[in-house]
Parts: C-alpha cells; structure tokens; sequence
C-alpha cells in the first residue's frame, strides 16, 4: 500500500512536469544544434546538458567556448549565473519532508530549475514530498538531454545557414525571462537598463578593449546585481 502511493508521488511529479518537458525540448534541440554548430566536441556538449543543466549557462558558455575564453573565466561566470539556484534550493528545502537520504535530497536539488521550483512553490500542499520533487525534476532533465542528443545527431542534416542562425536562440531565451519580470517590477527594469549601459560601456569604449567577454559578463552582473540591490527601488519598495 505504501509502495502505491510512492509510485502516485513519482507519477504527480512526471504529469506536472510534462508541459515544462515540451519546452525544454526544441531548445534542448536548439542548444544541441548550436553547440555543434560552433564546433564544440558532441560529448562536451552533452556533459553539459548532464552534469550543468542550465540552459541560460550553456548557451553561455558554448559561446565562451567558441571565441576562446579561458576556463576560469566560463567557470566563474556560469558560477555566478547560477547562484539563484541556491535561494531556490533553500526555499525548497523549507517545505520538504525529510524522510530521504541527503543523497537523494542532493539529487532534487541538482534538478532545481527555475521552472520546475516554479512548479513546486505553486502546490498548495505546506509539505512537498521528495519523491514528487524528483519525479518532476528529472522528467525535465531527461527532456533537456534528449533535446540536447537530438539537437546535436540531427545538426548535420540542418542547412549551415540554420545551425548559424542558433546563436539567436540565447537572446531569444533571455528576453523571454526578462519580459515577465519588467512586466511586473520597474526595479527589474531599472536593473536591466542599468545592465545594458554597463555592458555597453565595458564592449564599446576603446579604454576597456583590454577586458574580455567572460570578464565583461561577470563584472556587468556583479556591478548590476550591487546597484539594484542598494540603490534601486521599484512600485511599492522604500
């Protein structure tokens, strides 16, 4: 009887995490192109997908990779890309039953992703059983890597032209999370406008030529992240 209402808990988890795998996949595919494109080695890319599992950090970092960033440099900034992961690690874990082993809660936390906490954070239930969380987590890896696998199989019968065109599909994925948030916060606004002007600044002026892509993205969020946090207030903030 216990065993059948573990199996619902995996299976509540799969459902949920079904509409969030369709997503994933075209730009798993997206990613899997892209990176082949850019002549990154198939299993490189593929231990990305496995063992990072940030789609914004990879479309990063395959970028990184391919105008010769230095290791430190790809590593600091998917670091810093992906510190979120942690204060939504930590939300989670407020609302977990721990009846698991710290391996199998590690494993849940390695799946954390902004839309699967999403997913998580809307149930209504005050506990959130680690058997639902993994089922919903690693449904979504599974269709990020298989879009990764298929992107990266199916690039050589992809028109040069199109894989080429795959770089747009970083943009494309960062304008999709900005929008909603500029939607609701001028303070993310302001933030993103100040990250622009910074970025711009480090690109364009001949005086900081010497500063290299990596660097430029890590001091553009680090200096970013700073001035909203202390001097940027938005609707409703004091």
């Amino acid at each position: 009887m216990k065993q059948l209402s573990v199996n619902k808990l995996y299976f509540e988890g799969i459902k949920d995490a079904i509409p969030i795998s369709i997503g994933y996949l075209p730009i798993g595919i997206a990613f899997g192109v892209l990176a082949k494109s850019m002549g990154i080695p198939y299993e490189i890319s593929i231990l990305m997908s496995l063992i990072i599992f940030a789609g914004a950090s990879q479309f990063v970092g395959v970028n990184l990779i391919a105008i010769g960033t230095s290791s430190f440099e790809i590593v600091l900034t998917t670091f810093i890309l992906n510190l979120r992961h942690f204060l939504m690690s930590s939300s989670l874990s407020q609302r977990i039953d721990y009846t698991k082993s710290k391996k199998f809660l590690s494993l849940i936390s390695f799946g954390v992703t902004d839309e699967t906490f999403a997913v998580a954070s809307l149930k209504e239930e005050p506990k959130l059983s680690p058997e639902f969380l993994f089922g919903l987590n690693f449904t979504a890896f599974f269709a990020w890597n298989f879009g990764t696998f298929l992107g990266i199989f199916l690039a050589e019968s992809i028109p040069k032209e199109i894989q080429s065109s795959m770089g747009i599909s970083l943009y494309v994925m960062f304008i999709g999370l900005l929008i909603p948030a500029v939607r609701r916060s001028t303070k993310v606004l302001k933030i993103v406008i100040v990250a622009i002007f910074i970025s711009s600044v480090l690109t364009w002026i001949p005086l900081f030529k010497f500063i290299s892509t990596g660097w430029i993205i890590i001091i553009t969020t680090i200096v970013a992240s700073f001035i909203g946090a202390k001097f940027i207030h938005g609707d409703g903030d004091e």
